[in-house]
C-alpha cells in the first residue's frame, strides 16, 4: 500500500519542510495546492520542481481546478495557467472539482467542459483527475456519471477519477471503479453528532478507530478490486491544521490503516 500526503495535511509547513516530513513518514508522493496552502500562487514552479527533485519527491497533482464543469473564458484561462504551472513544477495531474453551490449543471455542459479542457491537459502532458463531490449541494455527486461524461467527451485517455472516501460515503455510492481510479483521497469523520448529509470539509480529520466513513472497508475494496495507486491524506479540519505535531499524527494514522488492511 502506497501512501501520499496532500499539503493540506500540514498547511502551515513551508514546502521544503513538508517534503522532508513526507520522506520521514516513508512516502515519496505528494499533492500541492492552490488554496491551503497556496503554493501555486506564491512559489515559482521551477523552484518547486527543483526542491522536489532534491528531496526525491514526486508531485502527483495540483489541487484544484474549480468549478471545472462550467466552461467559460475565465475557466479556460485558469486551466491553462494551472496546466503551465503543473508542467513546469513536474506535477502529473490536475484535480478537477465540480460546482458545489446548490445549482445544477447540465450533463451536456459537463461533457462540453471535459471536451474543452482535454487539449489543454494533453498539450501539457497531464491527467485530469475528476473528483465528484458527495455533498447534497454538489452538481456532480457520482463517479458513474463522471465516467459517462468522460466517455462521451472522448476523454478516456486523458481523464481518471479521484476516489475520495469522504465524498464516496456522502454520495451513498456502493460501486468502485478501480480501472478508472487515478488517485484516492482519504480522510475520516469522527464527530458522532453530525448527520451524514450535514458533514462538511471542516469535519474531515485523519483516519483512526473512531472513523464513521468506513475508510478501511473502502481501502480494502479498492485494493481487492485491483487498484494499486497511492492513497493520499486530505484532512480539512482546523484541529488537524493546527496540530502541534502533524508528523506524529500522520504517522499514527498510517500505522492504524496498515494494521487494519
Amino acid at each position: 500500500m502506497r501512501f501520499a500526503i496532500n499539503h493540506i495535511s500540514a498547511p502551515k509547513m513551508p514546502l521544503a519542510d513538508f517534503f522532508a516530513m513526507v520522506r520521514r513518514l516513508g512516502a515519496t508522493e505528494v499533492e500541492i495546492r492552490n488554496d491551503l496552502p497556496d503554493v501555486v500562487g506564491t512559489l515559482d514552479p521551477a523552484a518547486v520542481r527543483d526542491e522536489a527533485a532534491r528531496q526525491g519527491i514526486d508531485i502527483l497533482s495540483i489541487n484544484a481546478l474549480y468549478p471545472f464543469n462550467l466552461w467559460s473564458e475565465d475557466l479556460s484561462a485558469r486551466t491553462l495557467q494551472l496546466a503551465r504551472f503543473a508542467q513546469a513544477s513536474g506535477a502529473k495531474a490536475l484535480v478537477m472539482c465540480p460546482l458545489n453551490d446548490g445549482n445544477d449543471v447540465a450533463f451536456d455542459d459537463l461533457v462540453a467542459s471535459l471536451r474543452a479542457a482535454k487539449p489543454i491537459l494533453q498539450d501539457h502532458g497531464l491527467t485530469g483527475l475528476v473528483e465528484p463531490l458527495g455533498f447534497p449541494i454538489s452538481s456532480l455527486r457520482r463517479k458513474s456519471v463522471a465516467i459517462d461524461a468522460i466517455e462521451q467527451a472522448g476523454g478516456a485517455g486523458t481523464y481518471k477519477l479521484m476516489h475520495d472516501t469522504f465524498h464516496h460515503h456522502l454520495a451513498g455510492e456502493t460501486e468502485f471503479f478501480p480501472e478508472w481510479t487515478g488517485l484516492v483521497h482519504i480522510s475520516g469523520v469522527t464527530d458522532p453528532g453530525v448527520a451524514v448529509d450535514d458533514m462538511l470539509d471542516k469535519h474531515r480529520v485523519l483516519v483512526d478507530s473512531d472513523d464513521r466513513l468506513e475508510n478501511i472497508a473502502q481501502i480494502n475494496a479498492l485494493i481487492a478490486a485491483g487498484y494499486d495507486g497511492p492513497f493520499s491524506f486530505e484532512p480539512f479540519a482546523a484541529e488537524v491544521h493546527d496540530a502541534p505535531d502533524p508528523e506524529a499524527d500522520l504517522n499514527a494514522s498510517i500505522d492504524f490503516i496498515k494494521a487494519n488492511i
